[in-house]
Parts: C-alpha cells; structure tokens; sequence
C-alpha cells in the first residue's frame, strides 16, 4: 500500500505503583559480538572484508553513476587506489564490515554497526553494493544472511535501519525487508556540508520470526520461473 508502520508501544503492563512499565526480560545477559564470520546463501557468501577485495569492488563500482553514492558519506572512488583506502577505512572502523561475494567476487560491501551488546541493539548500515547486486535476488539474499546472522547467530533483541529521510530507496528497501517504521530525528547530522534528518526503522525479535518467513519464502527457488522471474512480490 506505500503506507509507513509506525510503532506504537502497548502500556499494559504496570509496576506496584500503577505505572506502566516495560515487559520484563528473564535471563537476559547481552548478545554476542559478532564474530566477522562466513555466512553462506544460494546465490551470495558473505564474508569479512579484506584488502584484496579491493580489485573486485573497484570493477563493481566503476560503471555506476555517481547519484548512486549521494546518500553515503563518501564519494564514488574512481580508481583502484580510492577503493583500497575505502577497503582500510572500513576494515579500521569499529563497524563489523562484510564483502558480498558472487562467483567468489567481491560485488559490495554491508556492515554490522553501532554494536550495543549490553541492550542487544545492532544496525545493518554503510551499504554500497556495486552495479552487480542493484536491485538483484542477491541484494535481497545479502541482507536475509546478515539479519538471520543477527538475530539466530548472535541473539540481538532489536536490528537498526537509517538513512537520510530523503532517500527514497532505501526507504522503500526498508519497509520491503520488514522493517518498521519509527520516526524522523531532524537535523541529525551534517554530511557532505549538507544537513540530514534520519530516518529510524528497526525489527524485534519478536518479529523476526514472521520477517524471516517471508523473506524466505521468497527467496526459495520455486519463487522463481525458468527465466529468473519472481511470481509473487515481496510486498511489505
């Protein structure tokens, strides 16, 4: 329908004061970090970035225009070197940053990002896949791998999505991918000189279960003719 979720919290719950308070968590001890592991699907493997990657993602990058990059912190790289810099950058950060490989080529890179392991909070950002995985079966299978990675691997409560409030895209690939939508923070922060409003969206683990389904579903091979086309959308 192109209508935006919004969550809003349920207050049933009430402490011996009458105050509504949040539900209880038994047993909870925080969530692991995650480990840069191997994460294998059909058609993509994830892995941790390395610096000889940098050859693949430059081939991966060079052919897209540079609007495809408006949105990330930094700008297109146009040569090798630009693209190992950027490789180091993100291998140096404290981001958990994996390559998306198809046939063994590095094609994009997506991190793991601001790591709570205390409250078990995670975001899956800093996503610039090449010209290869645009709007592709294995973009779609890339994020499926890192959320399972997030919430069945490592036992995170709650996955973070932002982005700039104008870039439609990713909103849309937000809400396509299950995500909720929580609001705007204005005026977050500055980036290329420019102000940004941040869009929150984010999946529980309560609602995860039900995502994983769908997006599964989806990504099953039956989904998909002889020619490589999809016969049911995944519609939010």
């Amino acid at each position: 329908c192109g209508c935006l979720r919004v969550h809003v919290p349920d207050a049933t719950r009430r402490n011996e004061f009458g105050q509504p308070v949040g539900d209880p968590v038994p047993g909870w001890s925080g969530a692991a970090h995650p480990p840069g592991q191997v994460l294998k699907g059909r058609r993509v493997t994830l892995r941790p970035l390395e610096v000889g990657d940098a050859p693949g993602l430059h081939a991966a990058y060079e052919g897209q225009a540079d609007a495809d990059w408006t949105y990330l912190p930094v700008e297109r790289p146009r040569t090798l070197q630009e693209v190992r810099d950027l490789v180091e950058e993100r291998m140096s950060s404290t981001a958990v940053t994996h390559a998306v490989l198809r046939e063994g080529i590095a094609c994009g890179v997506a991190s793991l990002m601001r790591i709570d392991q205390g409250n078990g909070v995670i975001e899956i950002g800093w996503v610039a896949f090449g010209t290869p995985l645009q709007r592709t079966v294995s973009s779609t299978e890339a994020q499926r791998l890192l959320m399972g990675h997030v919430f069945d691997d490592l036992g995170y409560r709650r996955l973070e999505w932002k982005c700039d409030a104008l870039n439609a895209p990713s909103m849309r690939a937000a809400e396509r991918l299950g995500y909720t939508f929580e609001g705007t923070f204005r005026q977050a922060i500055v980036t290329k000189g420019r102000n940004r409003d941040t869009a929150w969206w984010s999946i529980t683990d309560a609602e995860w279960p039900a995502v994983r389904e769908r997006l599964d579903a989806w990504l099953d091979p039956s989904n998909f003719d002889d020619s490589g086309q999809q016969r049911a959308r995944l519609s939010p």
